[in-house]
């Protein structure tokens, strides 16, 4: 299977893809590492494990769906299975989703449905959450509105910090990740008419939990 990963950021979800690809956890070719910053450190840890990358910056565009038809064509070249957005901060497009229905995912770090959007960690402690947690999902048009597939869970801990939050379940992240594109690369993970479907059967409403896979 071969792989592209959107980033905008450090890439710290894209280089967790990167070592469960070298160790053979994940059967997967990260063929190309795209970003919408020249500046993403992410792109220094894809030429390190040298992988290629590519720039597509969203400044150079009036509209959305321009952007989105110039990532396209960036990706066009690759032939690639599926697309990770990893701290990709940019909102796609229908012009974008639809040409990868299906073969899309997003982490978001909440435990979807609670709090899409941003700030989610200070949204849970303002809220008095016992757990947070980061979820992979299927993208879709609604924003952080696709069926989830995995979540991890984390303690919201007296006196927490959003920065402290964000941390713990950042690791979290690093291994739900790669465990929903190895799914995929076996050909077990699809999205269905009614939602994610992992062996055929529909995923609960906030997805599989980790818990039940480590």
């Amino acid at each position: 299977m071969k792989i592209a990963v959107l980033i905008s950021g450090s890439g710290s979800n894209l280089q967790a893809l990167i070592d469960t690809a070298a160790s053979g956890s994940l059967d997967a070719d990260i063929a190309v590492v795209l970003s919408n910053k020249a500046e993403a450190y992410g792109l220094e840890r894809a030429a390190d494990a040298g992988i290629a990358t590519a720039i597509v910056d969203h400044r150079d565009f009036e509209q959305r769906k321009d952007f989105d038809r110039a990532l396209l064509a960036a990706l066009q070249p690759y032939a690639v299975d599926l697309v990770i957005l990893a701290g990709f901060m940019r909102i796609l497009t229908p012009t974008f989703i639809g040409a990868y229905r299906g073969r899309l995912l997003n982490i978001h770090p909440s435990l979807l449905p609670k709090y899409p959007g941003l700030n989610t960690h200070q949204r849970a402690i303002d809220a008095g959450d016992s757990w947070s947690g980061a979820t992979v999902h299927f993208v879709t048009e609604e924003l952080d509105g696709g069926p989830p597939i995995i979540h991890a869970r984390v303690p919201v801990e007296d006196g927490d910090t959003p920065e402290r939050l964000a941390a713990r379940v950042l690791e979290k992240e690093h291994l739900i990740y790669p465990l929903a594109a190895q799914w995929f690369a076996e050909g077990r993970l699809t999205l269905g008419n009614s939602g994610a479907e992992l062996d055929g059967k529909l995923l609960p409403v906030g997805g599989a939990s980790l818990e039940d896979y480590s």
